[in-house]
């Protein structure tokens, strides 16, 4: 899944996981730019007791916990080289080891990668594997950013105004023209993100039913 952040690729990820014959089974997450590559590769694959300071016990991954579900792979651009390698090979053979391990264990789990990088440039930098590339991209969904589909901008923002509503048990709010207009004429630079959170702004802190520009 490729695009902006804050488009929706981890909503269209968990949409595709609920649509699959795999929807009873886990859908897992895993945020790649957030964790040390030592971190993220016990993230994913998990750990044997004493890999590594503080490993105390033996700990599965994400990858074991999604058995039988999704794997969701966020940002996958951000990780390092060395952990491409493993990934690549997961990915190819379904194997993998826990860090500090000899024993080879195998996972049935469809994964799904996202990222709002140009990968193909990381790749002419030498920053991402070649083969793991061609290895993701069976099939590439492109979700557009925002400023490029103005017709959702305000679907979307009344969807959020109810959804806000029932959170706090109230009536939902409603947009006056001039805000509809505001709303349509912003270019949206942090996409449905930065639309979500402006909503639940206003909707916590405009005292009317009717929302103005202000």
């Amino acid at each position: 899944l490729r695009g902006e952040s804050g488009t929706g690729k981890t909503v269209l990820a968990r949409m595709m996981h609920s649509l699959s014959p795999r929807s009873s089974q886990p859908f897992v997450v895993v945020n790649c730019p957030t964790l040390s590559e030592e971190l993220l590769a016990s993230e994913l694959f998990g750990h044997s007791r004493g890999a590594f300071t503080g490993a105390v016990r033996d700990q599965p991954g994400r990858v074991e916990a999604a058995e039988g579900g999704t794997l969701f792979l966020d940002e996958i651009g951000d990780i390092s080289p060395a952990l491409q390698a493993k990934l690549l090979r997961f990915l190819e053979a379904k194997e993998f080891e826990r860090l500090g391990e000899n024993q080879t264990r195998r996972a049935n789990v469809r994964t799904i990668a996202a990222t709002n990088r140009d990968i193909e440039d990381h790749v002419r930098r030498g920053l991402f594997r070649e083969d793991l590339l061609y290895r993701l991209i069976v099939i590439t969904l492109q979700l557009p950013p925002l400023r490029e589909r103005p017709e959702d901008i305000l679907r979307l923002a009344r969807r959020f105004l109810i959804f806000f509503a029932r959170s706090a048990r109230r009536r939902p709010q409603e947009l006056s023209k001039a805000a509809e207009e505001a709303l349509r004429s912003y270019s949206w630079p942090g996409n449905i993100r930065e639309l979500r959170n402006a909503i639940e702004r206003a909707a916590i802190l405009w005292p009317a039913q009717i929302i103005e520009p202000e």
